[in-house]
């Protein structure tokens, strides 16, 4: 279906801590960690590439030391940046705070991935067999969000693009969050970014009226459910009505949540991309995730050789 993932997502660095639960307002606690990572869509290009799918960096990046981690750690992924850093400004920056259950809380200063361009966009060459993601954090404010939506409707007509709104989607402005979706061909989110899409009261209402209320060349949507797995909901060739099934889970103990959905995506989309059907390839994701969700640190999705011993392992019954 596809050759190439280009992200236009904000790829920032993760300040990493492990804290054994939150601080109380006004409190203190004491955190431990790997510290210093690339996150953002870098783990979302970080799950495609090392499934085998080429990946590149659309995003703007930095001057300064950040900006120089991102682009290192991109390159260490074999994930190729299709733009120079912007001058004078570093890329930014979150604290991904990690509790004793793996549960993550972020809290995010942006920088230099903030500055993308119309401009800087229109000089990627984009490839007929290229597919698109685009991260909801892209199109919170300007000039990134008037940029990638303009740039969208102008991608040649066989470009995939997945729109993945992110937990701040719901605060995008509504007319550039129509626009992106006017040109997605999938929508990928959690439950809580489904339900806040929708305000449906639940996981398999909000698949549907996402899907139903999709553009015409829109394909589905994937609603993930954490360690149950995710529904994936699709157009029956009618056009008319939405099938939606649900795609199980697997058993792991989870220790760091952190970058689970972005390894989901990643996954999902090198499946697509190897001419995978869309449900099996919501069964690899969720493995993806599951692996993922399995270590500590943000960009721990799997290599193709660890995601078929896992899939190998568990079998279809």
């Amino acid at each position: 279906m596809f050759t190439r993932l280009i992200s236009v997502g904000n790829v920032v660095v993760d300040i990493l801590a492990t804290v054994p639960a939150l601080p109380a307002p006004g409190g203190d606690v004491v955190a431990t960690g790997p510290g210093l990572s690339a996150g953002g869509s870098f783990n979302v290009l970080a799950a495609a590439r090392r499934l085998g799918l080429a990946s590149a960096y659309a995003g703007a990046h930095g001057s300064g030391p950040f900006g120089a981690l991102v682009r290192a750690s991109l390159a260490a992924e074999g994930v190729d940046v299709l733009l120079p850093p912007v001058d004078d400004e570093d890329t930014g920056w979150d604290v991904a705070l990690t509790d004793a259950d793996g549960e993550r809380t972020f809290i995010t200063a942006v920088g230099a991935e903030a500055r993308l361009t119309r401009e800087m966009l229109e000089s990627i060459r984009v490839r007929p067999s290229d597919a698109v993601h685009v991260s909801g954090y892209g199109l919170l404010r300007e000039p990134n969000r008037g940029a990638i939506a303009g740039w969208l409707a102008g991608l040649p007509a066989s470009c995939i693009v997945l729109f993945d709104p992110g937990p701040l989607g719901d605060r995008i402005d509504p007319g550039i969050r129509e626009a992106v979706l006017a040109r997605a061909d999938w929508w990928s989110g959690n439950e809580a970014e489904a339900r806040a899409a929708t305000s449906a009261v639940d996981a398999l209402e909000a698949a549907r009226m996402l899907t139903a209320g999709a553009a015409d060349r829109a394909v589905g949507v994937v609603v993930r459910l954490g360690a149950r797995g995710c529904l994936v909901a699709l157009r029956e060739a009618s056009g008319q009505a939405v099938a939606v099934q649900e795609i199980p889970g697997f058993e792991v103990d989870a220790v760091d949540t952190n970058g689970a959905g972005d390894a989901h995506i990643g996954a999902f989309l090198a499946s697509l991309a190897s001419g995978t059907a869309p449900t099996a390839a919501a069964r690899r994701a969720n493995a993806a995730a599951a692996l993922a969700v399995g270590a500590r640190g943000p960009a721990t999705s799997p290599t193709a050789m660890n995601l078929e011993g896992f899939l190998a392992a568990h079998p279809l019954n």
